[in-house]
């Protein structure tokens, strides 16, 4: 499961990052900050949605992990019949 949770995160984060960057392309230009100001909050705003989106994702993907395996362990889980058939032509 922690890998799957693993997995979610750095997927979220990536949406985090993206998410980040929209928004402070939406926020900082509306605010009257100078130059260093509007960096350091453009910087803080984009790494304070990765991380949390990553938490998001995490926590996430362990309970989807969780749930799964809880579901295919009752229900006995997927067969797959990987017959083979040779064709002489």
């Amino acid at each position: 499961m922690f890998s799957v949770g693993l997995f979610f995160a750095v997927l979220s984060a990536l949406y985090g990052l993206v998410a980040g960057i929209l928004g402070v392309i939406a926020v900082v230009p509306t605010f009257d900050l100078g130059i260093i100001a509007a960096i350091g909050a453009g910087i803080g705003g984009i790494l304070l949605a990765m991380v949390v989106w990553a938490i998001g994702g995490f926590i996430g993907g362990i309970i989807a992990a969780f749930v799964y395996n809880l579901v295919f362990a009752v229900q006995g889980g997927i067969e797959v019949d990987l017959d083979v058939e040779s064709r002489q032509g």
